[in-house]
């Protein structure tokens, strides 16, 4: 046993030797053609003033912390002087793959959806969604940082082909954050990922109506601090495997706890759905469009209806089924069709349902401005026909699913007793948002990069709406 014993000191000692040996210890170069092909297409083709750039370094070492790059593209691929040939994007890639530890290539008709995960100390991270739709192809490769090795980069590249064929429009992301195994690890010391007796679960379903990838989890001691709690505070993410999302973490004693979908463009959804975290339960949910399937179980035994609640009463009541966070009364200054509340008699629960849905057309109406302001950029700046034809697209869809949110609005104030004359002012508000968009178009129409087919669906569609909201408002006032 003796002789055993010395024999593995010695074969360790060896195994030490080699590891020291100054060769093994060279630190892991950089995947330069994939950096160098980036750079070209950024320099080459890039849109500057829609990048993102972000750097944060340790205040003491001044060494990266992490970084993200991200800047979009579009670039002509035949038939013009400079193009961009997508058939050898993917060369630097494979030439670089021995520098990666993942190498990732989705090719356009494929389904699979990839988001990409920003990890910082303290458990902070965030997701961006590098592939969402089946119509991009994406290369994307992950390698060690060559300075500090608990870092790592990430190269990637998605982009879709016109309907024509003749530009590429997409996105170069370059970024260095933690590496997933550390923050994984620190999670788990920090008691996030334990399982015993005194775990909570959430376990968590993707309903047929849904096609989210990431939840983002908060927690919190008390309601009090519930509503305090930042976006960026979140202590963990939840991303959708098969249509299924997990979280678990001890606790000495029950608390509070948020969960909110993470929207494809990294941002978060205005709504969201509050839950009692009791030690030792789990939560069954299943999530569903604007509203979710509740563990009705967990929610009479320990939960909301159980008297042992420690959510506050807006909180634990909810919007159509929903625990978002809503409000008793709104100011003045917020009486427009995006804020417009129940008045008279009606009751606080009334109003607060009423408030929560006119927050969802306030924010549909949002996505529409954002988007007449990216049409304005793309027509005053790069002058890509392409792009503002698949902005005009967007806009048409965004219309549409306002539409859905007008219509749910209108139908739940109809039957909570409203009178017809108080109606007139809500399809007013109507009104007036479709008439300030063919305002933004008017201009749009002489200028020769909107010529087609989209400009002229979403006029069409514009106008039958107005059409058809005025002959709404007209039946109020018989």
């Amino acid at each position: 046993m003796k002789r055993i014993f010395i024999m593995l000191l010695i074969a360790c000692s060896a195994i030490s030797t080699i590891s020291a040996d100054p060769a093994a210890a060279t630190p892991q170069k950089k995947p330069e053609a994939v950096i160098a092909m980036l750079n070209d297409i950024i320099k080459r083709f890039g849109q500057t003033s829609d990048q993102v750039y972000s750097v944060s370094r340790n205040p003491n070492t001044n060494q990266i912390e992490y970084s993200v790059k991200i800047t979009k593209f579009v670039a002509n691929v035949k038939n013009a002087p400079l193009t961009l040939n997508i058939a050898t994007v993917g060369s630097p890639f494979t030439k670089d793959e021995p520098l990666s530890y993942q190498l990732l290539h989705l090719t356009p008709g494929s389904t699979e959806m990839f988001a990409l995960g920003v990890y910082m100390e303290q458990g902070k991270d965030k997701q961006y969604a590098l592939r969402d739709n089946p119509n991009q192809e994406m290369w994307l490769m992950c390698c060690k940082n060559a300075e500090n090795p608990q870092l790592r980069d990430a190269y990637a590249i998605a982009w879709e082909l016109n309907e024509d064929q003749s530009q590429a429009i997409g996105t170069v992301y370059m970024i260095t954050s933690l590496r997933p195994d550390l923050a994984v690890r620190n999670m788990s010391s920090a008691g996030l990922m334990s399982d015993n007796q005194n775990t909570f679960t959430i376990d968590g379903r993707v309903g047929y109506d849904l096609t989210d990838s990431l939840y983002v989890v908060y927690m919190a001691d008390n309601a009090e601090e519930l509503d305090k709690v930042a976006d960026n505070d979140y202590v963990a993410t939840m991303p959708v495997v098969n249509r299924r999302f997990s979280f678990s973490v001890q606790l000495d004693k029950p608390k509070v706890g948020r969960i909110r979908t993470v929207m494809p463009d990294g941002s978060l959804c205005e709504l969201w759905t509050n839950l009692d975290f009791v030690p030792g339960e789990t939560y069954r949910i299943t999530t569903h469009n604007g509203y979710y399937d509740e563990d009705r179980d967990y929610e009479q035994r320990v939960g909301r209806y159980s008297g042992k609640s420690l959510l506050n009463d807006l909180q634990r009541r909810g919007i159509d089924d929903q625990a978002v966070t809503v409000v008793d009364e709104v100011p003045e200054e917020f009486r427009t069709i995006e804020h417009q509340v129940g008045r008279g008699s009606r009751s606080v629960a009334g109003n607060a349902v009423i408030f929560a849905k006119a927050e969802l057309v306030k924010l549909h109406i949002d996505k529409i401005k954002n988007s007449y302001k990216e049409l304005s950029m793309a027509m005053r700046d790069f002058r890509s026909r392409e792009r503002v034809q698949l902005i005009l697209k967007q806009i048409l869809q965004q219309n549409q699913e306002l539409d859905k949110q007008y219509q749910e609005f209108i139908k739940y104030i109809k039957s909570t007793g409203w009178r017809k004359d108080e109606w007139s002012d809500m399809y007013k508000e109507i009104l007036e948002f479709y008439t300030e968009q063919n305002k933004e178009l008017s201009g749009a129409y002489e200028d020769s990069i909107t010529n087609g087919k989209p400009i002229l669906k979403l006029r069409d569609y514009l106008n039958k709406q107005t059409e058809k909201y005025m002959k709404e408002m007209e039946k109020t006032l018989r």
